[in-house]
């Protein structure tokens, strides 16, 4: 690979092994100055590609990106485990202090969004668009939540579908 196209990919987000080095870089250092920079660099990169990945967050091994940091937030109370793949704008966000742990070997599907105090299991899929708020056993897949058409402007003679 040339320096063109390495440069070229670490500004699209996708050269994603130096930000790795980085992150256990600073997950090993004793020092506070050290994880303070460290800190701050790796802020800078994931802000430049849209994603933020909190400082205390804890990763049993690099999670997969296939679109890199796209969209990307990741509260710091969360955890996620071994062999994960993550797509692009996911959130896996916290409330009052607590966030998901996700165990090994899950797919997270583009545009997802996880929150709360739950448990996602190993081996779990979760579909693109889901919102999961609740406990997911291992070996599942999850949706989106089934759709509801509320209010229909225009003709109300119309037989509404039901979408059950």
């Amino acid at each position: 690979m040339s320096i063109r196209e390495t440069l070229t990919d670490f500004s699209k987000g996708d050269y994603m092994e130096f930000y790795w080095a980085l992150f256990w870089c600073r997950e090993r250092s004793k020092s506070k100055a050290a994880r303070d920079i460290l800190t701050f660099v790796l802020n800078r990169m994931a802000h430049r590609h849209g994603g933020y990945i909190g400082n205390g967050v804890k990763f049993e091994n690099e999670p997969f990106l296939p679109h890199g940091l796209h969209g990307i937030y990741i509260s710091r109370y969360a955890s996620i485990g071994a062999n994960c793949c993550i797509y692009q704008n996911v959130t896996i966000g916290e409330v009052g202090g607590k966030a998901p742990q996700i165990g090994d070997h899950c797919l997270i599907g583009a545009g997802a969004v996880l929150v709360g105090d739950i448990t996602i299991g190993d081996y779990v899929k979760i579909g693109a668009g889901a919102v999961v708020s609740v406990d997911i056993p291992d070996h599942c897949t999850v949706v989106a939540q089934p759709i509801r058409i509320l209010h229909r402007e225009g003709n109300q003679d119309e037989q509404t579908p039901r979408l059950d």
